[in-house]
């Protein structure tokens, strides 16, 4: 199959009425959008409520900006320019504020604000003060999304952080193997260059961010088979979201879909409190009963999922709610609290951690108070 076109001015796409197009106007001068006809194609647009269309077409309440821009205070972790580093082993890298698909939920949507700069076109800050930090042993490559990088510009990043004897692994955050999978078996520089830094003791994984059960076409399943063949390790997270995938039956459908390709399920999350996103949010108890049905409905394989909060005090993970009462433990810590097991009282309508009557009692808001949006305009105006 040939590459798909791209589509970035929403007058493109046809498939919606006049009106339509006229109403979403506004939502892409503030975001940007992007799609393909590859990926157009996998809805169905005689339902309104198709949720690949949710995924990909913009919406009128992305103008609502109830929450944050930087819902998990990830303002607080950059120690250099486009370089996170909030647990001990691990950084992130901001490699690109290109994504493959702009997904209108992202926890990121400040980086897709035509105003907001966050990633670094030279990634030598960040790779040099991984190199001076030998507790460090993954990198995340994530924006935006790595592979929509060009296979050139990616090697070279790689070849850095392999000459970085305590990186064991890399990380590659992408959309791209269900969005655009043909980037993937098309492009055999790529798959080799995955052969060339993926080996037994130092891996290449690929996390993709796959949402809804019709992402995997047989299109997208040769795409997983091209990395696992090329040595690297695909796994799986998506947050539960309003009106795409918040049924148990579609959930289980995932999981199950997911383990037959060999991609592992690896988080289910709650979406983060993001301005914009507010459409998309369920509570935490609807959001912990669905996986619970959903993980009944699949195979031990299924069932390794965890179900977190990406919280700016860690990955919290929901071990189980219960008679009104949350159940949680620190999966991730910034503040190497990893385990800790918390108790508190869960309102029915409560969707994050903050919305827990008590739950300021079991962490430290980070040092930097700013939002990252804030953060990166200053960058941009001193020309970092």
């Amino acid at each position: 199959m040939a590459q798909p076109k791209f589509i970035t001015d929403i007058e493109k796409v046809k498939q919606l009425f006049e009106h339509e197009r006229e109403e979403l106007r506004p939502i892409t001068d503030k975001f940007v959008f992007r799609a393909n006809d590859y990926y157009l194609k996998l809805i169905d647009w005689n339902d309104p409520e198709d949720p690949i269309r949710k995924l990909v077409i913009p919406n009128t309440g992305e103008l609502k900006e109830y929450g944050r821009w930087d819902a998990s205070d990830e303002a607080a972790n950059y120690v250099v320019p486009g370089c996170q580093h909030k647990y001990r082993t691990t950084a992130l890298l901001i490699v690109s504020e290109v994504c493959g698909s702009y997904c209108r939920y992202c926890f990121r949507k400040r980086l897709f604000r035509n105003d907001v700069k966050e990633a670094m076109s030279d990634v030598t800050p960040g790779i040099e003060y991984i190199a001076n930090h030998p507790e460090i042993n993954n990198v995340l490559l994530t924006g935006g999304d790595s592979l929509i990088l060009a296979t050139k510009k990616l090697r070279t990043i790689l070849e850095k952080l392999r000459s970085i004897e305590h990186v064991k692994i890399i990380r590659l955050g992408s959309k791209i193997p269900v969005f655009n999978p043909m980037r993937i078996y098309e492009d055999p520089e790529l798959l080799e260059l995955i052969k060339e830094f993926s080996s037994v003791e130092k891996r290449i994984y690929v996390m993709a961010h796959i949402n809804h059960p019709r992402e995997i076409t047989p299109e997208a399943v040769r795409g997983f088979q091209a990395l696992h063949d090329a040595g690297a390790i695909v796994v799986n997270q998506t947050p539960i979201l309003k009106g795409i995938n918040d049924d148990s039956a579609v959930l289980g459908d995932l999981l199950d879909r997911l383990s037959w390709a060999g991609v592992t399920p690896y988080y289910f999350f709650i979406n983060r409190p993001v301005a914009g996103n507010s459409d998309f949010v369920i509570p935490l108890k609807r959001a912990y009963s669905l996986v619970e049905e959903a993980k009944a409905r699949t195979s031990g394989l299924g069932k390794r999922v965890r179900l977190s909060m990406s919280h700016a005090s860690g990955k919290i993970e929901i071990l189980a709610i219960e008679n009104g009462q949350a159940y949680l433990k620190y999966h991730q810590s910034r503040d190497n609290e990893y385990g800790k097991f918390m108790v508190l009282e869960c309102p029915d309508d409560a969707a994050w951690f903050d919305d827990l009557p008590g739950s300021g009692a079991y962490w430290r808001k980070p040092e930097s108070k700013k939002d990252s949006c804030q953060t990166a305009l200053e960058l941009s105006d001193i020309g970092v």
